[in-house]
Protein backbone atom coordinates (compact mmCIF):
# COMPACT_ATOMS: atom_id res chain seq x y z
CA UNK A 1 0.00 0.00 0.00
CA UNK A 2 1.24 3.45 -0.85
CA UNK A 3 0.10 6.89 0.18
CA UNK A 4 -0.15 9.74 -2.32
CA UNK A 5 -0.40 13.36 -1.18
CA UNK A 6 -1.96 15.97 -3.45
CA UNK A 7 -1.72 19.67 -2.60
CA UNK A 8 -4.37 21.76 -4.36
CA UNK A 9 -4.42 24.68 -1.91
CA UNK A 10 -5.42 27.87 -3.72
CA UNK A 11 -6.84 25.94 -6.70
CA UNK A 12 -10.52 26.17 -7.63
CA UNK A 13 -12.84 23.75 -9.44
CA UNK A 14 -12.29 21.69 -11.42
CA UNK A 15 -8.55 21.41 -10.63
CA UNK A 16 -8.83 19.59 -7.24
CA UNK A 17 -11.22 16.96 -8.62
CA UNK A 18 -9.15 16.50 -11.81
CA UNK A 19 -5.96 16.01 -9.75
CA UNK A 20 -7.79 13.57 -7.46
CA UNK A 21 -8.98 11.51 -10.42
CA UNK A 22 -5.47 11.45 -11.93
CA UNK A 23 -4.03 10.12 -8.66
CA UNK A 24 -6.80 7.53 -8.34
CA UNK A 25 -6.12 6.23 -11.87
CA UNK A 26 -2.45 5.66 -10.95
CA UNK A 27 -3.24 4.14 -7.55
CA UNK A 28 -3.50 0.42 -6.84
CA UNK A 29 -6.26 -1.21 -4.85
CA UNK A 30 -5.80 -0.43 -1.14
CA UNK A 31 -3.70 2.70 -1.76
CA UNK A 32 -4.54 5.93 0.07
CA UNK A 33 -4.89 9.32 -1.58
CA UNK A 34 -4.69 12.38 0.68
CA UNK A 35 -5.87 15.66 -0.84
CA UNK A 36 -5.27 19.02 0.85
CA UNK A 37 -7.10 22.08 -0.44
CA UNK A 38 -8.91 25.31 0.34
CA UNK A 39 -11.76 25.51 -2.17
CA UNK A 40 -15.07 24.95 -0.30
CA UNK A 41 -16.97 23.41 -3.24
CA UNK A 42 -14.23 20.83 -3.83
CA UNK A 43 -14.56 19.67 -0.21
CA UNK A 44 -18.10 18.56 -1.10
CA UNK A 45 -17.53 17.47 -4.72
CA UNK A 46 -14.53 15.18 -4.17
CA UNK A 47 -16.23 12.90 -1.59
CA UNK A 48 -19.41 12.75 -3.72
CA UNK A 49 -17.40 11.79 -6.81
CA UNK A 50 -15.42 9.18 -4.87
CA UNK A 51 -18.54 7.58 -3.42
CA UNK A 52 -20.08 7.51 -6.92
CA UNK A 53 -16.95 5.61 -8.05
CA UNK A 54 -17.38 3.14 -5.17
CA UNK A 55 -14.33 4.36 -3.26
CA UNK A 56 -14.02 4.68 0.51
CA UNK A 57 -13.81 8.23 1.86
CA UNK A 58 -11.98 7.57 5.12
CA UNK A 59 -11.80 11.04 6.63
CA UNK A 60 -12.64 14.68 5.93
CA UNK A 61 -10.96 17.18 8.20
CA UNK A 62 -10.98 20.99 8.16
CA UNK A 63 -8.84 23.31 10.26
CA UNK A 64 -9.52 26.86 11.48
CA UNK A 65 -7.87 28.30 8.33
CA UNK A 66 -10.57 26.62 6.18
CA UNK A 67 -7.96 24.24 4.82
CA UNK A 68 -9.36 20.74 4.36
CA UNK A 69 -7.86 17.29 4.04
CA UNK A 70 -9.68 14.33 2.48
CA UNK A 71 -8.40 10.74 2.82
CA UNK A 72 -9.59 8.23 0.22
CA UNK A 73 -8.86 4.53 -0.10
CA UNK A 74 -8.99 2.98 -3.55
Amino acid sequence: MTETNIDVRGETCPVPLVECRKALRKASSGDEIIIVGTHPASKKEIPMACEAMGLEVMDIDENEDKEWKIRIRK
